[in-house]
């Protein structure tokens, strides 16, 4: 097994403890070869024939035996994953050089026979056979060139013919975002219809709303959800906007001048510019106008943006869940399943772990849109290569971060648990203070003075404050059904009347239920029938 690898006895003995055994061998050389500690197996065992000397993955399977980004198996989608892939980048690649043989064979450039020998070995990737060329290259992409012409005997020297790296790469960077925001998108609109159904269920059910964390009037469940959909709305604009204006580089060869492609097509009916737009109708994907070597590094930064704006509508309704959770409040909570377990060490706690993730992810989002800010910013005239390496990560963690916060937002969501024990009891505590505002404009309008009974409600809330921090049950009522000052205006029972709090809605639950329709309106979808009106 050893010698397949070409790593002698001796190396295999270093790259875990024990004996090496078939069943394992296999992950456990695969770590060793993306290990630190690679140069000096290679010294031990002095081969020439060791693949993968700079250290890659010898294979797709990875090992829990060494680092893994969480997003390799733990965040996102498997679909997600799967766009930001090696194997699916390559084979992006070797579309858009099929694509560039195929505008050129209509010039005569090229032969059909060779195009076709090309298309027939796009699914070819052997990330094996690239990796083992780019230990040698220093050149992922030119790695991939020389795999691909191997595998097309035909067609092989013709690739990349005319272009730069970046033809290649912006442009099938270009295709994966614009296939990434597609999923983004797909999974926003499912999460606004789980919002739009909690809408509809609770846009009669009141609740206090807090405003500097404090006790303020009362609002219903239902409108506070409709303010998490209107922000959602919103991103959904805003990514559908990004997504409709993601270009490519197009095809303009090293400094964006198209000189290369000038070059080739001298003689001919065409154009640099029209052999462009060939190439890009096949790939349905506008070019930018004018480029460097590569698109220009804003639309990395708008498209961060867009995911980090919909990041923070999640956040914020995640957090807000968080607090609503906790035990002083206790009004929603997310579900807990049977067998789950709140914490190791205190057996009664129901944390609110999936929030908390929500939140988690949404500050790495939001801070990698500086470094898409920085490669915008740093890249000197036509093009540095210092945003290269960053790029590969920063990607696809924003969409995978992102679309980890969209999934974990749609079970929070739908599995939301409203007590509403819970609300009628903060209701109870808090709702008469909120309820002095119409006990105000009702004395008003029975002819007192505004500015003095506005300090009469101050005064008994004041006192009333002090009471309820003391333990005791709240006076308001009491005391301002009471008071001559008030009763000169209007009657005793009425100001009592008017002091329970639980209608004092104003029009939130129309509201909340426009919102819904607009939701739905959006993302077509029918009213949920349970809950229509």
């Amino acid at each position: 097994m050893a010698a397949a690898y070409g790593i002698c006895p001796q190396a295999a003995s270093r790259i875990g403890e024990g004996p090496v055994n078939v069943t394992n061998f296999t992950s456990k050389i695969e770590t060793a070869l993306y290990n630190p500690g690679l140069h000096d197996l290679m010294r031990i065992c002095n081969s020439s024939d060791l693949l993968y000397q700079k250290g890659f993955q010898v294979s797709d399977s990875f090992s829990f035996d060494t680092f893994l980004s969480p997003f390799s198996w733990r965040y996102g989608s498997q679909a997600m994953r799967q766009l930001w892939s090696e194997v699916h980048k390559r084979r992006m690649w070797r579309r858009l050089w099929v694509a560039l043989a195929d505008a050129q064979a209509a010039v005569g450039l090229v032969t059909a026979e060779q195009v076709a020998d090309l298309r027939a070995h796009v699914d070819e990737i052997d990330m094996r056979a690239a990796l083992t060329a780019e230990a040698a290259l220093h050149h992922d992409l030119m790695a991939e060139v020389q795999v691909f012409a191997a595998q097309c005997p035909l067609g092989g020297g013709i690739i990349h013919l005319g272009a730069t790296s970046m033809d290649i790469e912006d442009n099938a960077d270009a295709l994966r975002l614009r296939d990434s925001i597609d999923l983004i998108v797909a999974g926003l609109r499912g999460l606004l219809a789980e919002v739009a159904t909690q809408i509809e269920r609770w846009s009669d059910t009141p609740a206090m709303a807090f405003t500097h964390l404090q006790p303020a009037e009362p609002t219903t469940v239902g409108y506070r959800l409709a303010q998490y959909g209107q922000d959602l709305l919103m991103d959904l604009d805003e990514l559908t906007r990004v997504r409709a204006n993601v270009r490519g580089k197009g095809f303009k060869g090293a400094v964006g001048t198209s000189a290369s492609y000038k070059q080739l097509l001298e003689g001919l009916d065409d154009s640099p510019a029209g052999l462009e737009a060939r190439i890009m109708a096949q790939l349905d994907l506008a070019a930018f106008a004018v480029s460097g070597q590569t698109y220009p590094r804003k639309q990395d930064w708008l498209i961060a943006s867009a995911l980090a704006s919909l990041a923070s509508s999640l956040y914020k309704a995640a957090l807000d869940l968080r607090l609503l959770q906790s035990p002083p409040i206790g009004e929603w909570s997310e579900g807990f399943e049977a067998g789950q377990v709140g914490s190791s060490a205190m057996p009664f706690k129901r944390n609110p772990i999936n929030a908390e993730k929500v939140n988690s992810l949404g500050r790495l989002v939001s801070h990698l849109i500086g470094v898409t800010w920085d490669n915008a910013s740093h890249s000197l005239l036509e093009r540095t290569l210092d945003d290269s390496a960053n790029r590969r990560e920063v990607l696809p963690v924003l969409f995978l971060a992102t679309d980890e916060m969209l999934s974990v937002t749609q079970r929070l969501i739908s599995g939301l648990v409203v007590d509403t024990s819970a609300t009628a009891r903060t209701l109870e505590r808090y709702g008469t203070f909120a309820a002095t505002e119409r006990l105000l404009m009702e004395l008003v309008k029975a002819g007192a003075d505004r500015q003095k009974m506005h300090q009469v409600l101050r005064d008994h809330s004041m006192t009333a404050w002090a009471a309820i921090k003391d333990g005791t049950a709240n006076p308001l009522m009491d005391d301002l059904s009471n008071d001559p000052a008030i009763t000169t205006y209007i009657p005793g029972p009425h100001v009592r009347e008017l002091l329970h709090a639980a209608d004092y809605v104003g029009d939130a639950p129309e509201r909340a239920r426009a919102m819904a329709l607009a939701i739905r309106a959006a993302i077509d979808t029918p009213v949920a029938a349970s809950h229509s009106r």
